[in-house]
């Protein structure tokens, strides 16, 4: 869901009442969205990181595999980006994780190659005084600002800033004769703390993160499990969403075992070569953890631990979807699919192999295709919400919305639910319980004071009581049976805005969120610019660029 415009306001700094889980992208997107269509920046940004996943996948395997050639890096990048994890998130609108996920394979190259973990060492232009003097040389500098950009990038999300970490840590554990592991995980850590800034600040001074009661949601939120497949295979196989309506069309029939078969079949033929390749076998455990963990949550005795785990800590409500940390697994799959080509080099040729795997991962998820079967499509917004929106943001007040869900279905959108476009489409804070219905069962999000009001809206209390709660506009959206007895700001068949008045004292530590974000936003743009520096850098002093031929 993307609006043409978003604004820093308290939702899109961790500041409402509702908990920090989308930061720091509201802040990034209510920035560039002053530049461009907020709805090009959410488009531009999901392009980008499913190339990212693909062409990130290939640069892996040219660190780890060399010998694997362009073919090996074809199979990855094919495995990278067609697989029903891409095509479930897709689905379920996760744009910001999908450009986490493409991350992954770069943070993993760029930590390897600090640990001199890969084929490729950096060339030996500096001078040995230097080194005896403790002095990094140039191009590690182009990898130090890699870390930095790539884990920034994945932190547009909480969840991508922890599956960068966690790949950044496994990596750091490689063997390698480059910079120590300790350093390696002391800048990944680094690395993760930056960009957590925004959303760890919010959780310190803002409620989000209150104590929940009633119905977590947890055995909602378990992986799943496929036709033919079960929890773990489905998981194996990068599938096993929690959300049924968000699964491509072959995944929900027998077909689905094709899929599993092709795809972890790729992946069997290039593990072993991989393990005797000893510098990816931490990726290789840390994605036999990331299929495991999640399936055994999805037990019995897995979903009353994740439980008590979320009770004592409700910051911890992250780890419910369990289906998502097998992205882990991605870089460990994309280069045990190149190394399948090595594998396989003496009784077939590279391209043909390669050209086998890359057909067969696409037959057996063909429905990936065309947005994932036509299913994603672009959908306009009528023009009274545009008109509704300039209305309240001519005068930014608290809004109380109707109806009370966080997730909408209208009609003018088609049948997928949609998360409610209003608190990113205006200045003003929007009051949200941040309610969930999935099969029937209320989930109940941390918004107290948003479903008070809601409930005071629908029992009709007047518009001074409104007013003193706080309330300054009401927002009704889809079609309204009972319209409430509140001078009319804006109507139509769409949307109408009730006039109240009331308002709220902004939150006193706007400035405090600023500049967590700025921290985060520095440390994107440093570690970009650090990177590319360090890349000119090395191509400049490099063997083929001096003219040595050593």
């Amino acid at each position: 869901m993307s609006t043409p415009r978003s604004y820093l306001s308290d939702a899109a700094l961790g500041l409402s009442e509702a908990a920090p889980r989308a930061l720091p992208q509201d802040f990034a997107v209510a920035l560039a969205s002053s530049l461009l269509d907020g709805g090009v920046v959410v488009k531009t940004l999901l392009v980008a990181g499913l190339w990212a996943a693909g062409y990130g996948a290939a640069r892996l395997v040219a660190a780890v595999l060399p010998d694997a050639g362009v073919a090996g890096q074809c199979v990855a990048a094919t495995v990278a980006v067609w697989n029903p994890y891409v095509a479930e998130r897709l689905l379920q609108g996760h744009w910001s994780l999908l450009v986490g996920y493409g991350s992954l394979p770069w943070v993993a190259a760029a930590v390897l190659r600090l640990r001199g973990a890969t084929p490729h060492r950096p060339p030996k232009w500096h001078s040995s005084s230097e080194s005896a003097r403790g002095r990094l040389p140039e191009c590690h500098f182009g990898g130090i600002g890699a870390v930095l950009f790539w884990v920034a990038l994945a932190g547009l999300t909480p969840t991508g800033l922890i599956l960068a970490a966690l790949t950044a840590l496994a990596c750091a554990l490689a063997p390698g004769d480059g910079r120590p592991r300790w350093v390696c995980a002391a800048l990944s850590l680094a690395a993760a703390l930056g960009a957590a800034l925004p959303w760890l600040v919010a959780s310190a001074v803002a409620t989000g993160w209150a104590e929940q009661h009633g119905d977590l949601g947890t055995a909602s939120f378990a992986a799943r499990a496929e036709p033919g497949l079960g929890t773990l295979g489905s998981l194996a196989s990068l599938g096993g969403i929690w959300n049924a309506e968000a699964v491509p069309a072959s995944r929900t029939t027998l077909f689905a075992i094709a899929s599993a078969v092709v795809l972890l079949g790729v992946v069997a033929a290039g593990v072993p070569t991989l393990i005797r390749r000893r510098t990816a076998v931490p990726l290789l455990v840390l994605a036999a953890v990331a299929v495991v963990v999640p399936a055994l949550a999805a037990t019995g005795p897995g979903l009353a631990a994740v439980e008590a785990v979320v009770r004592a800590a409700p910051g911890l409500g992250v780890v419910r979807d369990g289906q998502k940390w097998v992205a882990l697994a991605m870089p460990a799959y994309a280069l045990a699919g190149a190394a399948a080509v090595i594998a396989l080099r003496p009784r077939v040729p590279a391209v043909a192999t390669a050209a086998v795997c890359c057909a067969a991962l696409v037959a057996t998820l063909p429905d990936l295709a065309w947005g994932v079967g036509g299913r994603l499509v672009p959908v306009h917004y009528p023009p009274g919400w545009q008109a509704a929106a300039a209305t309240i943001n001519a005068d930014p007040r608290p809004v109380a919305v109707l109806p009370v869900d966080s997730m909408r279905r209208f009609g003018w959108a088609g049948d997928a639910p949609v998360l409610d476009p209003l608190p990113r489409w205006v200045s003003a804070d929007v009051l949200s319980t941040g309610d969930l219905v999935i099969a029937g069962r209320l989930i109940p999000g941390e918004g107290t004071r948003a479903r008070e009001i809601q409930q005071m809206v629908v029992s009709g209390v007047d518009r001074d009581r409104l007013a003193e709660a706080g309330v300054g506009w009401v927002v009704v959206e889809g079609p309204q049976d009972r319209p409430p007895e509140l001078p009319v700001a804006y109507r139509d068949a769409d949307i109408a805005v009730y006039a109240v008045g009331g308002d709220t004292p902004p939150s006193t530590h706007r400035t405090l969120l600023i500049a967590a974000h700025a921290v985060w936003l520095g440390q994107l743009g440093a570690g970009l610019a650090v990177m590319l520096l360090g890349l000119r850098r090395r191509r400049v002093h490099s063997p083929q660029s001096s003219g040595d031929t050593r």
